[in-house]
C-alpha cells in the first residue's frame, strides 16, 4: 500500500562493521549497544508532489510496482543532526544510475524520530535547484531543478552559515546549496580525479564510487572528503581522504589514505571526531543472511605505526549489538544487515544515531522479498569518543 506520510522511523545504538568476503580477522571491540529504533515505511511518498520511476518498468520489484504517482522519500544518504531533535537527510541520485533517474528529484527532507512509538514524521523538505546555471553541463529540466541523471549526492555536511556541502559520486564533485536548496557556485571537481560519468571523460575511478562522506572539521575551515572508490594506480583497497579550504573553494591537495578490510568492501560515511580522527563506516556488499562486515571505525590521520594509512580501532559491529532491553522489539544481538548503511553522527560522547539508504524498492536486506524500510537507530558505544566539544555541539 503506498504510504504517504512518513512513519515508524528506526533509530538505534550501534557498533561498526565492514561487508567482506574474504573478511580480515579483527580484535573485538567491545559490543556496542542498541538505545533506540525506529523505522521509516518504504512505502513512503511525499504528498502532492511529481511522477517518479518510469524508467523502473511495470514489474514488480520487491513486491512494489513502479511507476510511482509521488516521489518516494526514499533511503537516506547523509544526515545532519539539528538543535530541535530533527534531522535533515539528503537521498541520493535515486534509483541507482543516470539512465533511470531523470525523474527523480535531488531533496533534503527534514525527519523526526519519536523513540516512544518507534515512527518518524517526514516535517519538512526542500528540493535541491540550480536556478543560476552554475551547473557547467547540460541537466535534464528546462526550470533547473536537479535530479538523480544530473548529479549523485551521497554525503552532506553543514556549515555555520546554515548553508549545505554536498558530496557528489559522478565528478566526484564538492557542490555548495543555500539554506533553500539553491546551489551556490559551480560544482568543485577533485583534480586529478574523474568517474565514468563525469562529461571530461578518461575516467579513473569506478561508477558510483566518488564521495561517500564528507565532514567538517572542529573548527569550521576544512571539509574531508573521502572516496568510495580506489584512484587507478593507487593500492588496492585503499581510498583517499581529501582536504578541502571552505574560504577558497579548492582542494589544498592534502591527502591521507584509509585501507579498506578487503579490497571489495566500501564505505558508507565519515564524521569528524576532532581535528585528526573520524568515525567511518565500512561494509561488504551483502545483505540480511549474507551480510558479514558492517562496522563503524575510528580512524586517525596521526599514523602512529608509520605505515601511510590512517590507523583503524573497530568501535562498533553493527551485525552484533547488544540489545538486552530488547529495543523497538528487536532480537538480542541486534543485526543492522543492510546491504548500504550510509549515515553515522554523534549524539554525544558515547552515542552514535546509524542509518540506512534501503535503495528503494530494491534492497531487501530485513526481509527477503519485501523492500527494507529506512531504519534510524542509536547506539551507545563501550567507550567514549573524547571528542572535541564543538562537534558535540554543533548543529
Amino acid at each position: 500500500m503506498r504510504r504517504t506520510l512518513a512513519v515508524g522511523l528506526t533509530l538505534l545504538s550501534v557498533t561498526a562493521l565492514a561487508t567482506p568476503t574474504t573478511a580480515a580477522p579483527a580484535a573485538a571491540p567491545k559490543q556496542a549497544t542498541l538505545t533506540n529504533f525506529a523505522s521509516l515505511p518504504a512505502e513512503t511518498y511525499l504528498p502532492g508532489s511529481e511522477p517518479s520511476g518510469a524508467a523502473l518498468g511495470t514489474n514488480p520489484i520487491n513486491g512494489v510496482t513502479p511507476p510511482f504517482a509521488d516521489q518516494p522519500i526514499q533511503g537516506f544518504s547523509g544526515i545532519v543532526r539539528n538543535s530541535d531533535g530533527t534531522f535533515d537527510a539528503i537521498s541520493d541520485n535515486g534509483y541507482g544510475t543516470k539512465a533511470n533517474s531523470a525523474d527523480w528529484l535531488l531533496r533534503i527532507n527534514r525527519i523526526a524520530p519519536n523513540f516512544k512509538t518507534g515512527e518518524v514524521d517526514v516535517v519538512g523538505g526542500i528540493t535541491l535547484t540550480d536556478p543560476h546555471g552554475h551547473i557547467p553541463f547540460p541537466i535534464t529540466r528546462a526550470d533547473r531543478v536537479i535530479t538523480g541523471a544530473d548529479i549523485d549526492i551521497e554525503s552532506v555536511t553543514r556549515t555555520a552559515d546554515g548553508t549545505y556541502w554536498m558530496g557528489d559520486e559522478f565528478g566526484p564533485y564538492l557542490l555548495h546549496f543555500d539554506r533553500a536548496g539553491r546551489l551556490m557556485a559551480p560544482p568543485v571537481p577533485l583534480p586529478g580525479v574523474r568517474a565514468p560519468e563525469n562529461p571530461a571523460g578518461n575516467p579513473n575511478l569506478g561508477g558510483s564510487k566518488g564521495f561517500e562522506g564528507i565532514t567538517l572539521s572542529p573548527d569550521g575551515k576544512t571539509i574531508n572528503a573521502l572516496l568510495e572508490g580506489t584512484v587507478a594506480g593507487d593500492e588496492p583497497g585503499t581510498l583517499r581522504l581529501n582536504e578541502f579550504d571552505i574560504a577558497s573553494n579548492t582542494f589544498t591537495g592534502k591527502t591521507w589514505r584509509y585501507q579498506l578490510e578487503a579490497t571489495n568492501f566500501a564505505i558508507g560515511d565519515a564524521i569528524a571526531v576532532d581535528s585528526n580522527r573520524l568515525l567511518i563506516v565500512e561494509r561488504d556488499s551483502a545483505q540480511g543472511a549474507d551480510a558479514i562486515v558492517k562496522r563503524v571505525y575510528l580512524a586517525d590521520k596521526r599514523d602512529r605505526d608509520h605505515d601511510g594509512k590512517l590507523d583503524k580501532t573497530l568501535v562498533a559491529d553493527l551485525l552484533n549489538l547488544a540489545n538486552p532491553k530488547h529495543v523497538g522489539g528487536q532480537a538480542d544481538p541486534f543485526k543492522f544487515p543492510f546491504v548500504t548503511i550510509e549515515d553515522v553522527t554523534i549524539l554525544d560522547d558515547r552515542t552514535l544515531a546509524v542509518l540506512n539508504d534501503n535503495n528503494f524498492p530494491s534492497s531487501s536486506g530485513r526481509t527477503p522479498g519485501k523492500p527494507d524500510n529506512n531504519e534510524f537507530i542509536t547506539i551507545r558505544l563501550a567507550q567514549s569518543l573524547h571528542a572535541d566539544p564543538r562537534v558535540l555541539s554543533r548543529r
